[in-house]
């Protein structure tokens, strides 16, 4: 890779064609186990499965509007290493930091700081002359549901590397945006660069940067202690997970991210513990961070089957809608499923990824969700 992860998330842009063929089986709810906490049946579920694709570490979850109801974890924090993986370690999200990004925006919505039709040219005038003229009308909401005609990712994640972040992330905007584009209007084309474009009107809105927004609005209200940005844990110590990649002799461990600027599609990594209280937002007695069941309802409202930062697919087992996302810096992967009628999500992250981590996680949570019928 060189240093680079320029084409990460491969795998989310093909999420809405690859939703899991498990979950046109129906099952049966039933309550979840009587006591929160470490789970024996995930564990050896995650034990099992470490054992037989020969991946580092796995952690995964049962949680509701209260919290964790159920977890687990197996495996190791990093090939060479004795650390082994535990259920309070942080995991790095990928692009399930999308919809921490929607949320963002919706709080700003809620504020009439802007709204879900508030075009790029609105928020960033100056931008006139400098970006091509088909991109003045793009919305915050097309921005959000991959609906904006922008490329996947910006041509160089890297560039500028000097540049105070927000004004980095206005300078790869500019340069990306400058040639028309390719697609045409109204159609689906998963991009990061879109969210990053988001987070840059929610910077110019604010004047704080994208990462103290998300302190502020999201990771502090919600009480999300763990969470924070990039690779985890210490640089060069083995305190946290490492990702991992496949190389000619097995897995090789990679303490590293996807580049700064593009934060807002998905640098986020925190505990399952905390990334569950993100998700009860959309959950029956969950925190809603001010926001009222119409703003918590268009988060969830899909243009296709893509929503703000969710795709969403209607499933047997969920009783109806259910909302997922996966997410990958091309060296950890991560899937939740959430059911809402049935005030249930159900989370898996393994320190690792190649081509059969999509496969991996989605048989994880299945048996989540099996685990979750039968107790």
């Amino acid at each position: 890779m060189g240093g680079r992860v320029d084409k990460s998330y491969a795998d989310e842009m093909r999420l809405a064609v690859l939703l899991p063929l498990f979950f046109l089986i129906p099952v049966v709810y039933a309550a979840p186990e009587k006591e929160p906490g470490k789970s024996k049946k995930i564990t050896e579920a995650l034990v099992e499965t470490v054992d037989r694709e020969n991946v580092p570490g796995m952690v995964a979850a049962i949680a509701s509007s209260r919290g964790v109801l159920a977890v687990g974890a197996a495996g190791i924090r990093k090939i060479g290493g004795k650390g082994k993986m535990n259920e309070s370690d942080l995991l790095h999200l990928g692009s399930c930091t999308k919809a921490m990004t929607s949320v963002l925006l919706a709080t700003l919505v809620s504020e009439g700081k802007l709204t879900w039709e508030t075009s790029l040219i609105e928020v960033l005038p100056e931008l006139k002359g400098s970006i091509h003229p088909a991109y003045y009308p793009i919305s915050v909401w097309e921005l959000l549901t991959h609906r904006s005609r922008v490329a996947a990712n910006a041509a160089n994640w890297w560039v500028h590397g000097k540049m105070e972040l927000k004004k980095r992330r206005l300078e790869i905007l500019k340069e990306n945006l400058k040639e028309a584009p390719t697609r045409k209007e109204g159609v689906y084309h998963y991009s990061n660069l879109g969210y990053m474009i988001a987070g840059c009107m929610a910077e110019r809105i604010t004047g704080l940067s994208w990462e103290s927004l998300m302190k502020k609005r999201i990771f502090g209200p919600l009480g999300m202690d763990s969470a924070s940005f990039g690779a985890p844990g210490t640089p060069g110590k083995a305190n946290q997970p490492w990702g991992h990649v496949r190389s000619g002799e097995g897995w090789r461990p990679r303490q590293f991210d996807n580049a700064e600027a593009l934060g807002p599609a998905g640098r986020v990594h925190c505990t399952v513990a905390d990334w569950a209280k993100f998700i009860a937002l959309q959950l029956r007695h969950g925190r809603n961070l001010g926001l009222d069941r119409k703003s918590l309802d268009k988060l969830i409202t899909p243009t296709g089957t893509y929503a703000g930062g969710w795709v969403l697919a209607r499933r047997p087992w969920a009783k109806g809608i259910a909302l997922t996302h996966s997410g990958s810096n091309t060296m950890w992967y991560a899937t939740v499923w959430v059911a809402p009628k049935l005030d249930r999500s159900f989370l898996v992250a393994t320190n690792s990824r190649d081509e059969s981590s999509h496969v991996i996680c989605d048989q994880i949570i299945g048996k989540l969700i099996r685990i979750n019928e039968g107790n």
